[in-house]
């Protein structure tokens, strides 16, 4: 019913799959960006339009039932390691170290904005997309306060959705406490370096 994907750019196989869209593009990179699919009605959408980067998120805000429901479709800073590139030298250590610290300080900066837009709205909300960090970073707790994490209510196993040479899990589903985790799956399909997920939620009345 809902489909969110970082990264996104233009493409005409989703056009008869739903019935609504949310799209923003970065204009300066290829026109890549961040979309929203949705079968159920969209009445406001935006962008927080991250600062100094590629990155963002987006939300709409749907109507399911009599309920107003906020989904948030979020890509944070990367980290930019690939461990099948780099050289892991004391010289080159020094780098990526000082290149996480940077990519950090962004990420901190765009859960901020996150957290601070949550606050404003007074809906439910699920936030989907990729962290680029783990389920035991600050910023994965910061964004799950009063979150369900789909994969730790309904998922199995490592839940890995990262291609990294090791069970790596940067890609989540967050639900309000007030909606109901039914299932959730790992696709292990390689269409890119990430793994889809899905969770079928519940509405609680």
């Amino acid at each position: 019913d809902i489909l969110c994907l970082q990264e996104y750019h233009k493409s005409n196989i989703l056009k008869n799959l739903f019935k609504y869209k949310y799209i923003k593009t970065n204009v300066t990179k290829n026109r890549f960006g961040d979309a929203i699919y949705s079968n159920y009605k969209i009445i406001n959408s935006g962008s927080l339009n991250f600062p100094n980067t590629n990155n963002n998120a987006i939300f709409i805000d749907i109507i399911k039932s009599n309920d107003t429901l906020r989904i948030y479709n979020i890509h944070l800073e990367s980290f930019k390691i690939d461990p099948n590139k780099e050289k892991f030298d004391e010289k080159s250590s020094i780098k990526i170290k000082y290149r996480l610290i940077k990519a950090f300080k962004k990420q901190v900066t765009q859960v901020k904005l996150i957290q601070k837009h949550l606050k404003e709205s007074t809906y439910k909300s699920i936030i989907c997309g990729d962290f680029n960090n783990t389920a035991f970073s600050w910023v994965y707790h910061q964004l799950n306060k009063n979150k369900n994490d789909a994969f730790e209510i309904a998922g199995n196993g490592f839940g890995s959705t990262y291609n990294f040479g090791f069970p790596m899990r940067i890609d989540f589903i967050l639900a309000d406490e007030k909606i109901t985790i039914n299932n959730f799956k790992t696709y292990t399909v390689k269409y890119s370096d990430h793994f889809p997920i899905m969770a079928r939620l519940n509405l609680t009345p």
